[in-house]
């Protein structure tokens, strides 16, 4: 049987806006300057996490004045759920890693699983450095030791999040901003 699509519309009643459109925009941008500066001039392989973080790693790689080789993975452990499962591999990355510095892109980094699997695969693909980042990072205790971002936009309380690339029951992920349900 079959269970009824949550009803965003009645979520969007019941959460709070974090960060408006305005707000990311801003955090992106000044994270494009941070990873120039790291780049220093190096072409990374921007390779980013499908399907949540394809609105922000669109900006963000409009905000990267550096030259990038683009790729993208397809990894999950929620599959529409509100928490996380075993890792499912949808696609991986077709760029060459051997030797280069990969900029791993996500939506975001809860405990850390999915980045810290995907990351470690990049390591054994020969990748010589993998830079996390990520729109944003939950504010808990529940990470994955040895992973962190390098380069994070914002901080969220620990609560269901969506919007900006992160689903509610697969809806909602082009919504301009990020919300929390209460």
């Amino acid at each position: 049987m079959n269970t009824p699509t949550p009803s965003l519309a009645a979520a969007l009643a019941d959460a709070d806006l974090l960060f408006d459109r305005e707000a990311l925009e801003s955090v992106i941008a000044d994270m494009g300057r941070q990873i120039d500066a790291a780049l220093d001039g190096e072409r990374a392989v921007f390779l980013t996490v499908m399907n949540g973080a394809l609105i922000f790693a669109g900006q963000l790689a409009l905000a990267i004045r550096t030259d990038l080789e683009f790729d993208y993975v397809h990894a999950t452990r929620y599959r529409g759920a509100t928490s996380g499962s075993e890792l499912h591999w949808l696609r991986e990355p077709a760029a060459d890693l051997q030797g280069r510095t990969v900029l791993l892109v996500d939506d975001i980094l809860d405990e850390g699983h999915t980045l810290k699997a995907v990351r470690d695969d990049c390591l054994r693909r020969g990748a010589r450095r993998v830079l996390i980042v990520s729109l944003c990072t939950k504010d808990h205790d529940r990470l994955v030791e040895g992973i962190a971002a390098d380069f994070n936009g914002v901080e969220l309380p620990d609560r269901y999040v969506f919007g900006f690339g992160m689903d509610y029951h697969e809806q909602g992920r082009n919504l301009p901003g990020i919300y929390a349900l209460k």
